[in-house]
């Protein structure tokens, strides 16, 4: 009898503690978090014609920019750019927006001081990892159409 206790005492021992990973990251809205930006592809494509991507790999500086999306539905973008002059990167001023995100649709929309831009905006894929927004960017002739997909790394899931 006492070796079937100690037996079941060790197996209850090893399901509450064996099962434990403390580097799972649990994301309510997996979109929250500070986001680094590491590239872009722009994918131009005209009626008739076969499509055209071009990837940008970011510069050191541009990935140092963050995105921040936070609980409270609002959120500030900050852009760092290649230096004009000497060689420290140039820090633009932090842009503020509110966004609502869609998880069933996968549509995020965002509006800064009032404006929704951009007007077309996917999740393409998102984990605890990597956000990839597609942006479909608006061209004066109608029969192009240019996409722009930016992916992201999550630097932290919560501020």
């Amino acid at each position: 009898m006492k070796k079937l206790a100690l037996l079941f005492f060790g197996l209850s021992l090893l399901i509450t503690t064996g099962c434990n990973n403390s580097n799972d990251i649990v994301i309510d809205e997996p979109v929250i978090g500070f986001w680094q930006p590491l590239k872009e592809v722009v994918t131009t494509v005209e009626v008739g014609e076969q499509p055209i991507s071009d990837v940008i790999t970011y510069t050191d500086c541009q990935k140092q920019s963050r995105w921040w999306f936070s609980t409270e539905i609002a959120g500030k973008r900050m852009d760092v750019e290649d230096p004009t002059t000497g060689t420290a990167c140039n820090i633009l001023p932090d842009k503020n927006f509110t966004y609502t995100y869609d998880k069933s649709a996968k549509t995020l929309q965002m509006k800064y001081q009032g404006v929704v831009e951009p007007v077309n905006t996917k999740v393409v894929t998102i984990d605890a990892t990597t956000l990839n927004l597609s942006i479909r960017v608006e061209t004066e002739d109608p029969t192009i159409f240019k996409t722009r997909t930016i992916t992201f790394k999550r630097v932290s899931p919560k501020p």
